[in-house]
């Protein structure tokens, strides 16, 4: 890899990195007693949404070759949890004190910082083995929660709110459809997608960690 291209990643990956520990920072005041998560969006939201946004470059990358990731793939991931976040979640105030907004973000917080943290270091050729464990077993849990508590029941409660208004009505009468319908879609869909994703990663946990979950050796 060119050296600017190097740097650039490493930019990149450091600064996404610390914002994600910025935002993994501001949930946690809802775990201090007395526990409430309700004010999750109002402390971490607009954040999230900012470093949500700035991850499409993640698409760019693996679209003119700088990371070894397929396009698709970092489309489906990026365009997945953008129009949760910036489409969904932000239009639908009633649903932001939602405990599974609490799950979805503290899910995508713990995950991002660690992943963003390993291709940092990766980048600098530094990352400790266990970094690399803890890269390619955490979202063993991790990615499951994020989906099930966390996004697809905040899309579920969202449902009511999303027909009552007619959101996205000029857009999607072009299409004979609603948005409340392809909300449904994308519910039925969201498994079927977020598994090929899931899979997708217990590959790259193969090849990285090996059978036994042990690096390989060189």
């Amino acid at each position: 890899m060119a050296r600017p291209s190097r740097l650039y990643l490493l930019a990149y990956n450091s600064l996404q990195a610390i914002g994600w520990s910025l935002a993994l920072l501001r949930l946690l005041p809802c775990l201090a007693p007395p526990v409430s998560v309700r004010p999750a969006y109002a402390a971490a939201g607009d954040h999230i949404c900012f470093l949500q946004t700035c991850a499409v470059l993640e698409t760019v990358h693996a679209a003119v070759g700088l990371v070894p990731t397929s396009p698709f793939l970092a489309f489906l991931q990026w365009g997945g949890r953008t129009h949760f976040i910036l489409a969904l979640l932000r239009q639908i105030p009633e649903v932001q004190g939602s405990p599974s907004v609490f799950i979805t973000f503290m899910a995508w917080s713990i995950s991002e910082v660690i992943r963003y943290s390993h291709y940092a270091l990766t980048t600098l050729k530094v990352c400790p083995a266990w970094m690399t464990y803890l890269r390619y077993t955490a979202f063993i849990p991790l990615y499951p929660i994020g989906v099930g508590p966390g996004e697809m029941w905040t899309m579920y409660q969202a449902l009511p709110f999303v027909k009552e208004r007619d959101l996205y009505s000029g857009f999607f009468a072009k299409f004979s459809m609603s948005y409340h319908s392809f909300l449904v879609g994308v519910l039925l869909c969201y498994p079927l997608l977020w598994l090929k994703l899931y899979l997708h990663v217990f590959k790259q946990r193969k090849s990285k960690l090996g059978k036994g979950g042990r690096k390989k050796r060189a």
